[in-house]
């Protein structure tokens, strides 16, 4: 084995024992203690992931610190993983501000047919501060899915790394396993930091995988990612313009997405009171408390209006209209269920109390290790409530930034779940409005396997999708039509129109 090798193997594996181990326990060791504590990590790390640099070498432009890195990050099995894969999966962290001892938490899933071929694709949530694992990955377009009890994954048939590879980011710091060892940072996060970081976080991830590099690139998103995945555009195309080594950004697709305080809070109240849910009384008085607030920090007054509303809406799932929202009683039975039927579940049928598993297993200490995470067990939570209430930029506009990136050569897919009262379609229809883009063609249907899957239309930059019958997160409500969608857009062309054409 050649030195350099050897000496990459050895640098890896101790940043890894170094990781592993939190500082008080460092401070206790003796240097014999901890050169002993390195050495057995090397010898488990080479026989848990098989590393036979020499040959693996051989076939690999790929630097040996980066296939160590890589092995190490790898996720040999899941708890409770009763199946086998077709595509390998990685999780661990990239650091976005070494000074600051930041670190983003991230879990890749392959491609599950020739990953080498496929694009590559950055998911991100929105909250601000919530979970991409808890929402993106696990009850979204994830390839893994806790069951009921929240102790065993099972494979979701309509996971989106059928036709891409995808990378899920817990960001900013303070959000899921993200962490930041400079506390303030945790009540200074807003717009423009998280942009910066989650830059940083890409570069780094490419860096970490080189063999990704040049490779087609989209950012995915949904609600207060309307902020995050616009933001974040803007500022790789202005890498592209400034670095020698460029990120293949080719467009973005966003669901159910914040994108302009004024016309989305609107286009909320509006819908609320056409579905009938808030009286004349109550729109009345959400328009003039509320509609020229920001959406996030309202004042007093729009915060009563809100509570006035609420009174008289009553107990749904703003999220999802009309479908149950998850109880003890609903959590009870879809868990005996998962036990009876355990393939029942695992069809398109809607289960309201996904996120209520997650919090279950990705709570288990045998999970965490087993995505390497920092210092576990720790407590992990599917949304930072500390980040999310003390947000310090909240950009009270994209409308600006969208349709400078209608110009700008990316794709630009916008879809919408009709049955969300968070970011209704409503909402998202005023503001593409607001954008005064030329339309092309006509406002049509779009059918997924002959059934009617909701409307679509082109404007001059930018596709909007409507799905019928979708909540909030349309991958959770309707996962099969949000799958085409995702094939018809990485492919550029149009969703079906009529029933005949509309297999992807």
């Amino acid at each position: 084995m050649a030195p350099s090798i050897i000496a990459s193997i050895i640098l890896v594996s101790y940043k890894r024992t170094m990781h592993l181990t939190t500082k008080k326990t460092i401070a206790k060791m003796t240097n014999l203690e901890r050169l002993f504590a390195f050495c057995i990590l090397l010898l488990i790390t080479c026989s848990k992931h098989h590393l036979i640099i020499s040959s693996c070498l051989a076939s690999s432009d790929i630097p040996a610190d980066k296939i160590i890195e890589q092995k190490l990050d790898q996720v040999l099995k899941l708890p409770g993983q009763n199946f086998n894969l077709s595509f390998a999966h990685y999780s661990g962290y990239i650091t976005v501000n070494a000074s600051a001892g930041k670190a983003f938490f991230y879990w890749f899933v392959e491609s599950a047919e020739d990953p080498s071929s496929k694009p590559l694709a950055l998911w991100l949530n929105g909250g601000p501060a919530c979970s991409s694992i808890a929402f993106g990955e696990a009850e979204e377009i994830g390839p893994f899915r806790p069951t009921a009890d929240g102790k065993s994954v099972y494979l979701n048939p309509y996971a989106w790394n059928q036709v891409a590879n995808i990378i899920f980011v817990e960001s900013p710091a303070g959000t899921g396993f993200s962490y930041s060892n400079t506390s303030s940072d945790l009540y200074n996060t807003g717009d423009r930091s998280t942009g910066k970081d989650n830059l940083a976080f890409i570069l780094g991830w490419l860096e970490r995988f080189p063999q990704y590099k040049g490779r087609d690139f989209y950012l995915l998103g949904e609600s207060y990612g309307g902020h995050f995945v616009p933001q974040l555009s803007t500022l790789i195309i202005r890498h592209n313009k400034a670095a020698a080594t460029k990120i293949n950004f080719k467009g973005i697709l966003i669901g159910n997405v914040l994108i302009d305080d004024y016309h989305d809070q609107l286009g909320i109240f509006d819908f609320l009171w056409t579905v009938g849910l808030i009286s004349d009384t109550a729109l009345k008085l959400l328009k003039e408390n509320c509609a020229h607030e920001p959406y996030l920090n309202a004042s007093s007054e729009c915060g009563n209006a809100h509570n006035f509303a609420a009174n008289e809406i009553g107990s749904i799932d703003y999220y999802s209209l009309y479908t149950p929202k998850c109880t003890s009683s609903s959590s009870t039975t879809s868990n005996l269920l998962s036990k009876r039927w355990p393939t029942l579940l695992r069809s398109q049928s809607y289960d309201p109390c996904t996120e209520a598993h997650s919090i279950i297993y990705f709570n288990l200490p045998e999970v965490q290790q087993a995505l390497h995470v920092r210092g576990s067990p720790v407590k992990w939570e599917t949304c930072g409530l500390t980040v999310h209430y003390a947000w310090k930029d909240s950009a009270r506009s994209l409308l600006n930034t969208i349709k400078e990136l209608t110009t700008s050569g990316i794709r630009i897919w916008i879809y919408s779940g009709n049955t969300d009262a968070v970011i209704a379609i409503t909402s998202t229809r005023y503001s593409l409005r607001a954008l005064n883009l030329p339309t092309v063609g006509s406002y049509l249907p779009w059918y997924e396997d002959g059934e009617l899957g909701g409307w679509t239309q082109q404007y001059e930059g930018l596709t909007f999708v409507a799905v019928n019958a979708a909540g909030h997160e349309v991958p959770l409500h309707k996962p099969k039509q949000a799958l085409t969608i995702f094939k018809a857009f990485l492919a550029g062309t149009p969703l079906a129109t009529s029933k005949q054409f509309s297999d992807h």
